[in-house]
Parts: C-alpha cells; structure tokens; sequence
C-alpha cells in the first residue's frame, strides 16, 4: 500500500479517500458473508484478504495525515486492538491471581457488556450501535439492547411496511435472535428456489 500510494505507484490508488473507498468496503464485507454462508474455504480466504486489502488501505491514506491532526498508521490500529482485546478479556491475560472465573459463553457475553458499559464514552444503550448497518439488523441490535438495558421496547404502532418490519426485527434481537442472518437465509432460500425454477433445461 505504501508503493501503490506513493509517487511512481498507482494513480487510482493514490486517488482514493475513506469516502471514495466505502462501497468497496462495504461489497467486500458482504462477499466474505457470502463465502462463509456458502461454506466455500477457498472463497473466504480469499475474501478475507480483500477484507483486509480495505483495512490496509484505510490505515495508509490515514497515515498520511500527521498524527497531531489525528492521523494514524496501521500499527496503531493493530496496537488498539491488542488493547481492546486485553482489556476486553481480564480472565484470559489478567495476572493469574486476579482472574475472574468464566465458565460459559453467556458469562463471558455478560462480562464483556459490562466492560464495554464501564468504558470511556459508552453508558448509553445505543453506544457503539453502527446505525449504518442493514435495516433488520439495526433493528435487531436495537431491540437486544433495549432488551439488555431493562427498557420497554416501544414498538412503532404504525401498519407501514417498515414499522411491521421493524417490530419483528425489533422482538427478534429482544428474544436473542438475529433477525438479518435468518432473513438473509430465507432469501437466500427463495433466490436458490426461483433459479432452479428458471434455469434452462
């Protein structure tokens, strides 16, 4: 990314912004989905690669800004990570005689919610929520943190197609369930279906 970001490399390449670059990263996202949905460990691989392509190149043109002006390079997104995941996992790398025992999933997800409340920034339920996710997912994540938080759900009462999708979507992530994978599953279903179907014979 370096060489194809600088003078002699590649003028695409060097053109490129976050904003520009947010369609790919977005498509790329969504074939990894796809990958793994098809179960093809070839295609996730190679997927993951472009996955990572994105992080890269975001990290590079980032880099190219001075860090007093919030510039930042791919080391420190690897090293916040690092830290995200220790901090994250006190009863994995705390020292051994200060660990918490976790005996489940569930305890684990119940520590982690509660570390994600404590830190900097993030007391409110919808801290952290991407609100530029797909629709039934965004209104599963929704409906899990009202859920989380001991809040009423305060469904919309409206019969438009969007407030009855969204008050499925909305229960669903309540009751624990992710109402994007199972509807992208039907669909996915559907669309097998309709091309069988139609395929020539």
């Amino acid at each position: 990314m370096d060489r194809l970001r600088s003078p002699g490399g590649c003028p695409w390449d060097a053109e490129q912004t976050p904003a520009t670059l947010l369609r790919y990263l977005v498509e790329e996202c969504y074939e990894l989905v796809d990958a793994i949905e098809r179960g093809d460990a070839a295609a996730v691989r190679e997927e993951l690669g472009d996955v990572l392509l994105q992080v890269l190149f975001h990290a590079r043109i980032a880099a190219e800004t001075p860090a007093e002006q919030g510039g930042f390079d791919i080391d420190d997104v690897a090293g916040d990570l690092v830290d995200k995941l220790v901090r994250r996992h006190p009863h994995v790398f705390a020292d051994p005689t200060e660990r918490e025992r976790l005996h489940t999933a569930a305890d684990q997800q119940r520590r982690w919610d509660e570390l994600k409340t404590a830190e900097p920034g993030r007391s409110g339920p919808l801290d952290g929520v991407a609100l530029g996710q797909p629709a039934a997912a965004l209104a599963g994540k929704i409906g899990a943190r009202t859920a989380r938080h001991g809040l009423p759900l305060d469904l919309p009462t409206g019969d438009s197609v969007g407030e009855r999708l969204y008050r499925i979507a909305a229960r669903a992530g309540a009751a624990g369930d992710d109402p994007e994978s199972e509807l992208r599953a039907v669909a996915r279903t559907q669309a097998s279906r309709l091309q069988g179907d139609h395929s020539p014979g």
